[in-house]
């Protein structure tokens, strides 16, 4: 049965998800809440329900913007890097205060903190998760 159900997978595959989803374990960590999975920026968006919670990214070896990255408001960054510690603000978009944080990928505490992040959002914590802003229709040419 499982052959069956992998073969009908296959036949309404798209190229975006032939691509290779970094630190896939997240949507192991996420099963039971069907976590959908997007193109954004060049990393891997995941979605539970209407809220984007995680943007996955894995670039070269000397980003230092590669790891989880958490979607969550500044009022939420000290208590969540109480339980995270290596938790901080992405940079690719510019120095300062971001309300994306990111676990990096070379973090000791990496699997740790992911999987921790996983285990909320698991159980609804209000501080991971942003309901993204509805895009604007595109004019005609």
């Amino acid at each position: 049965m499982k052959r069956a159900r992998d073969a009908e997978a296959g036949l309404f595959a798209t190229k975006a998800s032939a691509k290779k989803i970094p630190f896939a374990f997240v949507l192991d960590e996420l099963d039971g809440l069907d976590p959908v999975t997007r193109p954004m920026f060049g990393c891997t968006a995941v979605y539970v329900g209407e809220k984007i919670v995680f943007a996955l990214r894995d670039k070269r070896s000397d980003d230092d913007d590669s790891g989880v990255w958490i979607a969550t408001t500044k009022e939420h960054h000290a208590s969540l890097r109480r339980e995270m510690p290596s938790l901080r603000s992405i940079t690719v978009f510019g120095s300062g205060e971001s309300s994306w944080q990111v676990v990096p990928k070379d973090a000791l505490d990496f699997e740790e903190s992911t999987i921790l992040a996983c285990a909320l959002v698991r159980r609804g914590d209000p501080r991971i998760g942003t309901i993204p802003k509805a895009k604007k229709p595109r004019r005609p040419r």
